[in-house]
């Protein structure tokens, strides 16, 4: 079967050693700035200071290469989404403390250049882009669902399903920061900036589920 149809899984395990860091780092900047079908092998190679058949060792097509630039993207991510975790605390600061750390990811222009080359390559890279939005679902939704469930005990706010209601708070966020970036190339760029958009997302957030 055709592996661009199914998309290619390699054993994608970061860190596992300085030299594959580093052909890993410097194919997702090829990618990133070329696109999968212009970037070429040679390049990545001289750029990480290694062979040919060096990185060959470490990634045998160009296919598993691509798969885990996206697998280290989504590593990167998580790492980065560390600092969005719930703490606690009244619902207004809790969910501002979110609101605007979440702002601040999605609106990294390095996030929206990740996120392209994804969508672009989805396609041919089917299974491997799953994996890349369902885990960044994970990441990015599951703090929040636990802490909205938390609150939701403490009488704080009601709701019917708690993905809903994160799902309505993420997408205030998303809308303005990220997904008006992503479709324009970056020409329309948010107006306001994190701080007002996180705290006009919980006023919005809390005057429909507050108690």
């Amino acid at each position: 079967m055709d592996s661009h149809a199914t998309g290619i899984l390699p054993d994608l395990s970061p860190g596992q050693d300085a030299r594959r860091d580093g052909i890993v780092r410097e194919a997702r900047r090829f990618f990133m700035a070329q696109g999968y079908a212009a970037t070429r092998i040679e390049p990545i190679a001289r750029a990480a200071a290694v062979s040919t058949a060096t990185l060959y060792a470490y990634f045998p097509s160009k296919e598993h290469l691509f798969g885990a630039v996206i697998e280290d993207a989504a590593e990167d991510f998580s790492r980065q989404m560390e600092g969005v975790r719930m703490a606690d605390g009244p619902a207004r600061d809790l969910l501002t403390g979110f609101a605007l750390a979440y702002a601040r990811f999605m609106g990294d222009p390095f996030v929206r250049s990740v996120f392209r080359l994804v969508m672009a390559e989805r396609p041919r890279f089917r299974e491997v882009a799953l994996r890349f939005f369902d885990k960044g679902r994970a990441d990015f939704g599951r703090p929040l669902i636990v802490a909205l469930a938390t609150l939701a005990d403490r009488g704080e706010i009601r709701f019917d399903k708690a993905s809903w209601a994160a799902g309505q708070l993420m997408g205030m966020i998303e809308h303005p920061v990220f997904f008006m970036p992503l479709v324009t190339g970056d020409e329309v760029q948010a107006t306001r900036d994190p701080e007002h958009i996180a705290a006009d997302a919980v006023e919005t957030f809390l005057a429909r589920y507050g108690t």
